[in-house]
């Protein structure tokens, strides 16, 4: 009986893997291990411990049937009775607790070698009883509430050691993503979003409105004086070039010194214009100049024709290509910014984000409405999970289950719980030699 009871396998041990075919092999952390050898030493001690037991049993049956016999009277018969009962309950139990993992005797007895020919079934009924149970929406929602995470976390950000780590944490992966990332791809994303954004996006009115405004207060003033004082100094340091145009232009006919005289006074009164421009703020030209932009910043919001006209002079100027290389390069300079902020404990990016999650945790801590707020979006997220993919989650248990080897599954369930289930083998014989016993003593006294 206790050869029946060790680690052999009956003849039908395996079939429970022809259910779905074939199986993948067992994964690598179910594998039987040292540790499971030694608790199975520990089981065939208990096998061996609750064997002694039926076979002293069997003994004291032996010996008390045989004085029985032999004419003693009394407790022989009590003692027999007691015993044989011991032997018919420790006989059971050990039929029950072997049937869990192999066939008794080897024999093809229905409804035995439970785990490894059910092993399917029972990792089925395992996720389905935890997808009923465990993953019902009620279930989920009632375990986040208990937690009252609002609360808790934000007294765990009221300090500022663990905003410190929160605020590293985000930066090495905010790091660990900019790095990851090829600038290529970002760079044509970001270079294609943003000429659709300025292709799709009409600017003339607002230019118009906001050239409008310039000239409305004045604040196009300062760039007029520049201008002047830009054309002033260039006329004083190119007079000879605006001398020999002048002269180049004039017909052939004319003599040389009359062309020279003409020059040397186009020159002079137009570098005298310019010089009463820039010295005079009221001067006749500047108001020219504040009318034409008051009628172009018009004519930008309403004519038709001028803002078609800007319009294809923005989509010229983002078809070039050194306008989309400045557009692309933008990704490069955007990214070290970031990698420098936040690699930099002092940086205005991690020092607004640690003050901001200071503020979060201190506003959890206390704000009942907010902390109701955030369990609630916690609560809806974890149903929406577990009511969306709770077939993915229990089907995880079913085909881990599958994925087992029925063999070593068996093995491995028994040193688990194989050394408390001989317990039961040791009760049996207990319990049933006192039921024995009691049963005998009833009997003998109503016959009596």
């Amino acid at each position: 009986m206790e050869r029946e009871s060790s680690g052999s396998e009956g003849p039908g041990s395996g079939s429970g893997r022809g259910a779905r075919g074939a199986r993948p092999s067992p994964l690598a952390s179910f594998s039987y291990t040292e540790a499971d050898e030694e608790k199975q030493r520990g089981v065939r001690r208990m096998k061996l411990t609750a064997t002694a037991l039926l076979v002293l049993v069997a003994v004291v049956y032996t010996l008390a049937t045989w004085a029985k016999n032999s004419g003693i009277s009394g407790w022989p018969g009590y003692v027999a009775a007691a015993a044989e009962a011991g032997m018919v309950g420790a006989l059971a139990d050990w039929f029950a607790v072997t049937a869990l993992f192999r066939r008794p005797l080897g024999l093809p007895i229905p409804h035995t070698a439970i785990i490894p020919t059910k092993k399917d079934q029972l990792g089925a009924s395992l996720g389905s009883f935890v997808g009923e149970n465990f993953l019902s929406s009620e279930v989920v929602r009632g375990r986040i509430h208990a937690l009252g995470i609002g609360g808790r976390l934000g007294a765990w950000l009221a300090e500022p050691a663990h905003v410190d780590r929160v605020t590293a944490e985000l930066a090495t992966a905010l790091r660990g993503a900019l790095t990851v990332l090829r600038d290529s791809d970002v760079q044509a994303v970001v270079g294609e979003a943003i000429t659709r954004r300025a292709d799709a996006a009409e600017i003339a009115p607002g230019v118009g409105k906001t050239l409008e405004k310039v000239v409305a207060d004045g604040a196009h003033h300062r760039a007029v004086d520049l201008i002047c004082v830009r054309a002033h100094d260039w006329l004083v340091d190119h007079s000879d070039s605006v001398m020999d145009a002048v002269e180049g232009g004039a017909p052939g006919w004319t003599p040389r010194f009359v062309d020279k005289r003409i020059g040397e006074k186009v020159y002079k009164e137009l570098l005298r214009f310019v010089t009463e421009i820039r010295d005079m703020p009221g001067h006749p030209a500047r108001g020219a100049i504040d009318r034409f932009l008051t009628d172009f910043a018009g004519e930008l919001q309403s004519d038709t024709e001028t803002r078609a006209r800007l319009e294809r002079m923005k989509s010229e100027l983002l078809a070039r290509p050194e306008v989309q290389d400045v557009i692309a390069s933008a990704w490069s300079a955007v990214r070290n910014m970031i990698i420098s902020a936040a690699e930099d404990e002092q940086s205005e990016l991690r020092l607004r984000a640690r003050a901001s999650l200071m503020a979060l945790g201190a506003r959890l801590a206390t704000d009942g409405r907010l902390q109701a707020k955030l369990e609630g979006w916690l609560e809806d997220a974890a149903v929406y999970v577990v009511t969306q993919y709770r077939s993915e989650i229990t089907s995880l248990i079913s085909d881990t289950v599958a994925s087992w080897d029925a063999d070593q599954t068996s093995k491995k369930i028994e040193a688990h719980i194989g050394r408390d289930l001989q317990f039961i083998r040791i009760n049996g014989t207990v319990v049933g030699a006192l039921a024995g016993l009691l049963i005998y003593t009833v009997s003998h006294a109503l016959s009596g």
